[in-house]
This record gives structure tokens, sequence and C-alpha cells, in this order.
């Protein structure tokens, strides 16, 4: 599955996007890459430069937001683990997830409130809707790219 593929995307409330995944991209060997473009602004960020995050509004020059920097929000300096300068690694992203994890399970041994700082730790929830995806982006690809509905892969 994760070969080569290009994906179209359709939001709630008509956002669109595009997703394109290759192990076999000459020049582009795990280049994963994130783009995010609105009408206002945009976010562009690079696995192969992992501590940069660019950000660029509407009529403004880009601004480049570096890990452990400041400008950030609580959330990515809590999932910040060295000083910026010294480079984190793909391995610290789950050491990431599954200390946030431990933590979520610890608060709710204890009776506690989750800290405010794991909101975006996936649950079941997301396990199931990322399933859903991978089965719609096959089954599109065995119907020869016809449109293929999330929800017809969770009903």
């Amino acid at each position: 599955l994760d070969d080569d593929v290009q994906v179209r995307l359709r939001w709630a409330g008509g956002a669109r996007g595009q997703l394109w995944a290759s192990q076999v991209a000459i020049g582009a060997s795990n280049a994963l890459r994130l783009r995010v473009i609105g009408a206002d602004a945009a976010l562009d960020w690079s696995q192969e430069e992992p501590d940069y995050l660019r950000f660029a509004r509407l009529g403004e020059a880009p601004q480049v937001l570096r890990r452990g920097g400041p400008g950030l929000s609580p959330a990515a300096e809590a999932a910040t683990r060295l000083p910026a300068g010294h480079p984190e690694g793909y391995l610290e992203g789950f050491a990431q997830i599954y200390a946030d994890a431990a933590d979520l399970i610890l608060a709710h041994r204890a009776g506690q409130a989750p800290p405010d700082d794991l909101s975006g730790l996936p649950g079941v929830r997301e396990g199931v809707e990322g399933v859903a995806f991978i089965t719609a982006a096959v089954r599109s690809a065995a119907a020869d790219g016809a449109w293929i509905s999330l929800s017809q892969e969770t009903a």
C-alpha cells in the first residue's frame, strides 16, 4: 500500500486536499512532507528538516518556527525533549506517544483528568478512522480512481 499512493481528499465543510506518499520516488526516500494551505495562511513541514515549521500568512513574509524556540504552543514545548540545536529523531516521536499514553493511563488510574497537553494523543477512534481511510483508498484504486466516501467505510 505504501509503495506509491496519490489520494484526493475532501473534508466536511468543503475543504479539499491531496496526499502523496511514496517509497519509490527517486530522491525522496522517506521524505515525509506535510503542507496545509488555506485561504489565509499555510504550514509546511519536512521530515528531512524536522526542527523547522514554515508558517506563512497571506501578504506577509513567511516565518520559520524552530523546535524548542520561541513562539511555540505549550503542547509543542512539552513534546520537545532536547534544547534547540540538538537534533531529535524519528524514534523519539514514538517515545513521545508512549510517554503521553503512560501519563494518560496514570491519570486515569488516579481518578484525575488527563493533562491538557495530551489532547492530541490518538485513540481507538483515530485508529478506526485510519483503517477506514486506507480501505477507501484501496477500494478507489480497484475502481480506477472512483471517489469513495469515508462514510461508506465507517457505516
